[in-house]
């Protein structure tokens, strides 16, 4: 049997968590197992926080997808990784990104680092550029064609 104050206070702090940002469903229960709820209160919790539409992994993986395109953009492959980190299933993760497209992408975010490298010659542009998207995780193919599109526009010729 749950108690009312026990299941209040487990509410409570599951509003506080999902003030901050969007949670996946299993962030959430983590985050109250480790404040020490046990599961019969965290289940309840869980049902009437999906009841008020303030879990929905679907949600979550659009908001995360969308969040790290405009603001900390990474390969496909890379916000799929992180999606799957945060326990989302993975229908929803392949449904959330199936209409990324990791060149075009690579090519936004090459543009905005291109005034970094002008000054380098066409190894030093490439070496810098490439560590730069590998970093974000974008494979070797659309690293190869979008340091060779933006040396091109760099140098001002026609592109590809």
């Amino acid at each position: 049997m749950v108690n009312n104050s026990t299941f209040q206070q487990c509410l409570d702090a599951a509003y506080r968590y999902l003030s901050y940002r969007p949670r996946s469903e299993v962030e959430v229960k983590q985050r109250l197992h480790q404040r020490g709820f046990d599961a019969e209160v965290v289940d309840k919790t869980i049902a009437k926080l999906k009841e008020q539409s303030l879990i929905d992994d679907l949600a979550f993986a659009r908001f995360w997808k969308e969040n790290r395109l405009s603001f900390r953009p990474r390969s496909k492959r890379l916000i799929m990784k992180e999606l799957n980190d945060k326990k989302v299933t993975r229908e929803i993760v392949e449904q959330v990104t199936e209409d990324i497209d990791d060149m075009d992408n690579a090519c936004k975010l090459g543009r905005r680092r291109i005034h970094i490298f002008a000054h380098l010659d066409y190894p030093g542009f490439h070496r810098r550029l490439s560590n730069y998207l590998s970093y974000r995780g974008f494979n070797y193919e659309v690293i190869k064609h979008t340091t060779a599109l933006l040396w091109q526009e760099k140098e001002g010729k026609p592109s590809l």
